[in-house]
């Protein structure tokens, strides 16, 4: 039988497809998202806008403890600058211990969630019912990013130099880094189509649904 809190804990690298998975997921079992990047990235964009780049923590910190639900609808979250703004305050203790309570709240909501991020099944959510830590090779994953920028006229080269920046300071920072958790199931989606991710990811969360 099905449990009415169900947590769904989903890690891994910029453009490895753990956002499109996470949507894909959710939609499927019915249950509740949160691209908990995007709360990064919010905070991200009204620190710089306040205080510039690079974004001094102070500014940060304020912008995590002043952040809105209305924030998330911002247009520009999704931008390659907006990234790397997320990626700057991610690595500050103090932001993500502003957030936190944020995701664990969302987490624990009846009918069950699914939540995207880079410490979901290691801090956020360590007793997540299904982790999942996807990837793929970073050519792959430049590709994937360069081709939702392309409009940007970004060079493929330029996009793999920021993706491995990214990687190095989220798997670097003291704090929460980016990590598989023990018990996650290692997903790599280099040579996977969407579907056949979706598929895999799907049994999984199936089987542990019905035992």
């Amino acid at each position: 039988m099905a449990e009415t809190r169900f947590t769904v804990a989903i890690d891994g690298p910029a453009a490895a497809g753990k956002g499109t998975l996470a949507r894909a997921l959710a939609e499927r079992f019915g249950l509740a998202h949160l691209d908990t990047g995007l709360l990064y990235r919010a905070v991200g964009v009204k620190a710089r806008a306040a205080a510039g780049d690079p974004i001094p923590p102070d500014a940060a910190i304020a912008a995590a403890e002043a952040l809105a639900p209305e924030d998330l609808e911002a247009p520009d979250l999704r931008t390659g600058e907006a990234g790397e703004a997320a990626s700057q305050v991610a690595a500050i203790p103090e932001v993500r211990a502003a957030l936190l309570a944020f995701q664990r709240d969302f987490a624990r909501r009846e009918g069950g969630a699914v939540l995207d991020g880079r410490d979901i099944g290691t801090v956020v959510c360590p007793e997540a019912d299904v982790k999942l830590f996807v990837t793929a090779s970073d050519e792959t994953r430049a590709r994937r990013r360069h081709a939702e920028l392309a409009h940007t006229g970004v060079t493929l080269e330029a996009v793999l130099a920021d993706l491995r920046r990214r990687d190095a300071r989220d798997a670097g920072r003291a704090d929460a880094p980016m990590r598989p958790a023990p018990d996650a199931l290692l997903l790599d989606t280099t040579e996977l189509t969407i579907d056949r991710a979706i598929a895999e990811a799907a049994d999984l969360i199936a089987e542990k649904r019905e035992g």
